[in-house]
């Protein structure tokens, strides 16, 4: 296997890099306010309840296998009781107006902050409802976080909000912040979650890890055949996982921005084809 391009030293710093994040998080423009606006009331329904906010964890690993230490995105894989099984995403989840809102306050003011440092003061730069967006999805995130793999609070150093991203089968709408996990305990995983799955941020440099998953799906129009760019990883215990989808794109959405990063050539690799089951979106009850 060969890299297409250099593995960006960055990745391997475990104090620089988190700088690196803020400051280009900080100055990108947030969509939070403006999304959430945007989503639609009135009359009996209101959609704001499929507003979801979800965590993209960095960690540093000391040592991978084959070099030194670098940082590694943080996901879940899906289990087979929730929609999507199977699937790799960010841990966190839908918006719950209330109880989130009664804990932003306690983290935000409490003592121990969620914001500090250069994040908290680009945060406090924004317009005062925009910053209450973000605080209240990152509240979303971190409580969904600890529900699902017990993920501290106090664990999580924020870095910035990432651009909204739309989930068109679902009517959902994610908002997605990014925080590194220092120090990181041992997960404990709720029903929903199969296991944990780490990708070094320098295989998203990998030509070679890029391909095409093709779904084979069915709807009222008949039979059709969707393709998307994956990237393929082999996990630790040799397992063959795809990333694909709102994941896949939030995160070359976080390399772009960070990174400059540009999305490598997809179409020329191996086709993974999955046939999706009748219960994809709705997930299958624990047998």
């Amino acid at each position: 296997m060969t890299e297409t391009a250099p593995d960006p030293a960055l990745f391997k710093d475990r104090s620089k890099f988190p700088t690196a994040v803020i400051e280009k998080l900080g100055v990108h423009p947030s969509d939070f306010q403006e999304t959430f606006c945007r989503i639609p009331t009135g009359g009996k329904t209101d959609h704001r309840h499929r507003a979801a906010g979800v965590l993209l964890p960095l960690l540093f690993r000391e040592s991978l296998p084959g070099g030194r230490g670098e940082f590694v995105f943080q996901l879940i894989k899906r289990s087979s009781s929730v929609p999507q099984p199977g699937d790799l995403s960010l841990p966190g989840g839908m918006l719950h107006p209330f109880l989130d809102r009664i804990l932003r306050s306690i983290l935000i003011h409490g003592p121990f902050p969620i914001l500090s440092g250069k994040a908290r003061t680009y945060a406090l730069q924004q317009q005062a409802p925009t910053f209450r967006m973000i605080t209240l999805f990152l509240t979303n995130a971190l409580r969904e976080s600890w529900e699902e793999i017990r993920l501290s609070p106090a664990r999580v150093r924020f870095l910035g909000p990432l651009p909204t991203y739309s989930l068109t089968l679902f009517r959902r709408t994610i908002f997605p912040l990014v925080g590194f996990v220092g120090n990181p305990s041992f997960p404990r995983l709720n029903r929903e979650v199969e296991k944990i799955i780490e990708i070094p941020l320098s295989s998203f440099y990998r030509e070679d890890l890029f391909g095409s998953y093709r779904i084979d799906a069915s709807d009222s129009t008949g039979h059709r055949s969707l393709q998307y760019p994956c990237l393929i990883h082999r996990d630790s215990d040799g397992a063959q996982e795809v990333l694909w989808g709102a994941t896949f794109n939030i995160i070359i959405s976080f390399l772009g921005i960070v990174m400059d990063y540009s999305l490598l050539d997809w179409r020329n690799g191996p086709i993974i084809r999955r046939s999706l089951h009748p219960d994809y979106l709705t997930g299958r009850p624990p047998s």
